[in-house]
């Protein structure tokens, strides 16, 4: 149940994250064909498209994110082997983003920034329901052939 509720989160919070990535993309690539601003002799067209480009790439991959955790949040079980690999790629994303957040922007960014990639991490390592009753069930019973330890009186040491 924790684990449909987390996916849930993350993704609603992963389509906002995508939704002002996007934005602040536009304004990046508005703001550089308006006032022709060029880097090193680029030419200011290519880098307004290029600032769309790579917009338009973060918001399509934090929308995979989203979908992805909104298919563990319906079915409450742990993502798939492909999930996972896109996951761990957008938390390690999020750890870079985090890093430059706190040195461009600031802290505010950057804890931002981390609440999401915990959100990531805590889908990525919750135990499925199935998985605690399982692993409980066998560590309480011993095979029955097995004898039992003896007690501490007959225990002798064995480095003299």
């Amino acid at each position: 149940m924790l684990r449909r509720i987390v996916a849930g989160v993350a993704a609603v919070v992963l389509v906002a994250e995508a939704a002002l990535l996007v934005l602040v993309h536009v304004v990046l690539g508005k703001t550089t064909a308006n006032q022709s601003m060029s880097i090193a002799g680029m030419d200011p067209n290519v880098m307004s498209k290029a600032t769309y480009v790579m917009g338009a790439g973060i918001g399509a991959f934090l929308l995979v994110c989203a979908v992805l955790l909104g298919i563990v949040a319906v079915r409450d079980r742990a993502p798939g082997r492909f999930a996972r690999i896109v996951l761990v790629i957008a938390a390690v994303t999020h750890v870079v983003l985090g890093a430059l957040a706190v040195a461009l922007i600031g802290w505010s960014a950057f804890a931002a920034t981390m609440l999401i990639l915990c959100l990531i991490v805590l889908v990525l390592t919750l135990p499925a329901p199935g998985d605690a009753a399982s692993a409980a069930g066998p560590r309480d019973t011993l095979p029955r052939d097995v004898p039992p330890p003896p007690p501490h009186a007959e225990l002798k040491p064995t480095n003299p």
